[in-house]
């Protein structure tokens, strides 16, 4: 027996995401609806052989859902998720909103299972940052074998983390270099394509990015409060896939054949890490791939107990859609999804 489940967002880069691993893992839903903004309305998305049409979400009735995914933007989700949670469903929502909500889990299945308990508090559970979740799924394994000091982290994060938009504006870009002729940015700062920009977000008042501080809080709700962090965000001209260049300081030694061992023995990690010129994971390999994938581990030897890591993962996947999937098969197992009666 399924659930009924409503995709809020289903129109959107990770919304569609959201639908196809729904039924890549044959997560079991008797029904689903695609849900999504008003101008959305009668827009159809793929669902198992057939085709979904949208409904508007101020229209739809969530008190006959049992699960809703959520990935909307923060302003939607603050507006809604309230509503919906109150309906009766559980809402897992991608967006920023309820992230660092004390009341609210903020859950990556490899990294913090037991936060699920708290999911019927409020009916909502918040879905981390692309960057975080790969970051954090990472330093599991190796924090419970030798706690983490300090961690200073630069990324290099796909413009599909800006969306649809983002994607066709380095499209339009890279055209326009070659034979077009020059395109204003539009979604990004400055131009994406053939380019590097360090800047995710707005700027904060310590020259920290709102990704740098997400990364930060985050990961700080999620693994441990007392792990001090350093983040460098930086948007580069690839489609699909986050990169992070990831420095640990632990408080005791780890060598890097242990740390090795333990990340290809951890749930969700896939280690690539041979010391020649096609040894290690790129963006474009992990592409379309759940896993959370880590190479070049070595020993960084400007501290006395120090590691490197290249961290890499399909953010639209593992960092986003995926993970919210995984949260609603943990609510599976574990019972904490009620079923309504089918009419």
């Amino acid at each position: 027996m399924g659930y009924r489940v409503a995709v809020v967002g289903a129109t959107g880069a990770v919304g569609r995401e959201m639908l196809n691993i729904l039924e890549e893992l044959d997560f079991p839903v008797e029904r689903m609806h695609a849900v999504a903004s008003r101008g959305s309305i009668g827009v159809e998305v793929d669902w198992k052989a057939g085709l979904v049409k949208c409904q508007d979400i101020a229209q739809f009735d969530f008190s006959g859902v049992d699960l809703v995914l959520m990935s909307a933007g923060a302003a939607v989700s603050r507006e809604w998720a309230p509503r919906i949670g109150a309906a009766g469903p559980i809402v897992i929502d991608n967006s920023s909103a309820w992230r660092m909500d004390p009341d609210v889990p903020l859950i990556v299945p490899e990294v913090n299972p037991d936060e699920a308990g708290r999911a019927r508090r409020g009916n909502i559970i918040a879905n981390p940052n692309c960057s975080t979740i790969q970051l954090v799924v990472a330093l599991k394994p190796l924090h419970d074998a030798a706690p983490i000091k300090r961690v200073v982290v630069a990324t290099y994060q796909s413009v599909s983390g800006a969306g649809k938009e983002g994607m066709g504006e380095l499209w339009d870009q890279t055209k326009g270099v070659f034979a077009l002729g020059p395109s204003e940015p539009h979604v990004f700062s400055k131009q994406i394509a053939f380019n590097v920009i360090p800047c995710i977000g707005g700027f904060r008042d310590d020259g920290s990015t709102d990704e740098e501080r997400k990364m930060s809080d985050e990961t700080h709700k999620i693994l441990d409060p007392a792990i001090a962090l350093a983040v460098t965000c930086v948007r580069v001209p690839v489609m699909v896939g986050h990169s992070e260049a990831v420095n640990i300081e632990f408080h005791e030694p780890l060598e890097e054949d242990e740390a090795r061992d333990l990340l290809r023995d951890a749930p969700g990690v896939v280690v690539i890490d041979k010391r020649d010129a096609t040894g290690f994971i790129t963006p474009k390999e992990a592409q379309g791939e759940f896993a959370v994938y880590v190479s070049r581990i070595r020993k960084d030897p400007t501290v006395e107990h120090g590691l490197s890591l290249w961290v890499v993962a399909d953010n639209l996947r593992k960092g986003a859609a995926l993970n919210a999937v995984q949260i609603a098969q943990l609510l599976d197992e574990r019972g904490l999804i009620g079923r309504k009666v089918l009419a």
